[in-house]
């Protein structure tokens, strides 16, 4: 072997076992420390602390309300929702909201009341003029459908399935539509 070469190949035993110029224990030194550090990365790293989330298992009962445009926030059905939300929570009976678009006519009206029939509501409840205009109109094309009417006027007909809360007081109407919803979503839930 050339004298200029000497020294910078591998030779004897050693020959193609290591890299030339490099010990082999910084091989080996470095994956431990890798591992190390990934274990101890692992180790330490912060778990998932929020709790599991809750989901509320409701019934197959359920009670809708129609509203003018506005919502719950109309204040005729502001009420009415509170009342249909408290019955809620003590019967894990299904609550929704549906609110008339366009013109506020109970023409146009008793088009989201045959939603909500069709729909499946157990009891259908209507808060304003429009909407409960629509329930006194079209009860009758519905009878295997309950309804609550909740309007301050009193006509002094009566309907089979409908039921009206007269009250003008938020906080009566609310408790009155507590105790009607609350017995519906009871009865189907069982």
């Amino acid at each position: 072997m050339d004298k200029r070469l000497q020294g910078s190949a591998a030779t004897g035993r050693d020959a193609g076992r290591r890299l030339p110029g490099r010990p082999s224990w910084w091989l080996g030194g470095a994956a431990a420390v890798l591992v190390a550090a990934g274990l101890a990365t692992w180790a330490l790293w912060p778990g998932d602390e929020r709790p599991d989330p809750r989901s509320r298992v409701y019934t197959e009962a359920s009670a809708c309300l129609l509203t003018p445009a506005q919502g719950t926030t109309d204040a005729s059905a502001a009420p009415v929702w509170a009342g249909m939300q408290q019955a809620s929570t003590e019967t894990r009976g299904k609550v929704s909201f549906l609110e008339v678009d366009g013109a506020q006519t109970a023409q146009n009206a008793s088009t989201f009341l045959a939603t909500l029939v069709n729909g499946g509501c157990d009891v259908v409840l209507a808060a304003g003029e429009a909407p409960n205009g629509a329930v006194l109109q079209g009860a009758g094309q519905f009878p295997q459908a309950k309804f609550i009417a909740v309007t301050t006027v009193d006509d002094g007909k009566s309907l089979a399935n409908v039921v009206r809360v007269t009250d003008s007081d938020p906080a009566r109407v609310t408790s009155r539509v507590h105790d009607l919803v609350a017995e519906v979503l009871s009865a189907k839930g069982d």
